[in-house]
């Protein structure tokens, strides 16, 4: 009897022990929204995770108007795909309970022309088109605005308006419209703000074949108040999330920087140390 009680104890212990290795073998999934279709960083991150035991998905949304929704409802863990300005705006506006995880990159807002090949050829009555979100396109009007043709209300800050237009001494038109269709724009007008990962998507180099862009490439440090850095962002409450926080340590690696500078081609610069 002493014998069969060990044996099943013995038994026992072995089968809890194989219940709880298939427990742990079993990976944490993270899921991450992300906008386009370029994210060879990520798959960078992905690879260091796999030793943490944390398995990334990627979920690719078509524009920037559902990442937060997903985010915020819970859909997603993560996101990574929008400014510092663009995630407040959304707050403000939508009231989601969503905040900075950690930096990722900042990437340069550039003018485009097929028709110019520098600001000062643009003509009187020119009409140029800029995305139509208040973020993205209130950034849009500040880029006008660094290259000298127009000047905006300083009161308006970081998301000025069309109407908040002071000065347009070549009566430049502003054309506004979603944000992924600007480059199919570049043929009929004389130029586009297009944002960086929709220029890259359509063969377009931000800092190579714009003819202006509100990045300054002489400047070496960035500056962490900017509010044009991207960021991961995460539900309010989730900020010490042990996950979480490996997910970000594991993007702002030396790796992940050297990718984003690999396939971004100036598109994107890691706006993290490494």
């Amino acid at each position: 009897m002493k014998l069969l009680k060990s044996l099943t104890t013995v038994a026992l212990a072995a089968a809890l022990g194989l219940a709880s290795y298939a427990h742990a073998a079993d990976p944490i999934v993270v899921k991450v929204g992300v906008v386009g279709e370029n994210n060879e960083p990520w798959k960078v991150a992905a690879k260091k995770l796999e030793a943490e035991n944390i398995r990334l998905e990627i979920v690719k949304f078509a524009d920037y108007t559902l990442p937060n929704v997903a985010l915020d409802s819970g859909e997603i863990d993560l996101n990574a795909f929008q400014h510092v300005a663009f995630l407040e705006n959304q707050k403000k506006e939508r009231g989601f309970k969503i905040t900075r995880l950690a930096d990722t990159i900042i990437a340069p807002l550039s003018l485009f022309s097929n028709k110019y090949k520098s600001v000062d050829e643009i003509q009187d009555g020119d009409t140029i088109a800029i995305p139509n979100d208040p973020t993205n396109g209130g950034r849009a009007l500040k880029v006008l605005e660094l290259a000298g043709l127009i000047t905006l209300d300083p009161s308006k800050g970081y998301v000025p308006e069309v109407r908040d237009i002071k000065e347009n001494k070549k009566n430049i038109k502003i054309y506004e419209v979603d944000a992924a269709n600007t480059p199919s724009l570049l043929p009929d007008v004389a130029g586009a703000i297009i944002n960086a990962n929709y220029a890259v998507d359509n063969g377009l180099i931000p800092l190579k074949d714009s003819i202006f862009s509100d990045y300054n490439r002489e400047v070496a440090t960035i500056d962490r108040s900017n509010p044009y850095i991207n960021i991961i962002a995460v539900r309010e409450g989730q900020e010490k999330n042990e996950t979480y926080l490996k997910v970000a340590k594991a993007y702002q690696t030396k790796e992940v920087a050297e990718k984003i500078l690999e396939v971004r081609k100036g598109a994107e610069i890691p706006a993290f140390d490494y």
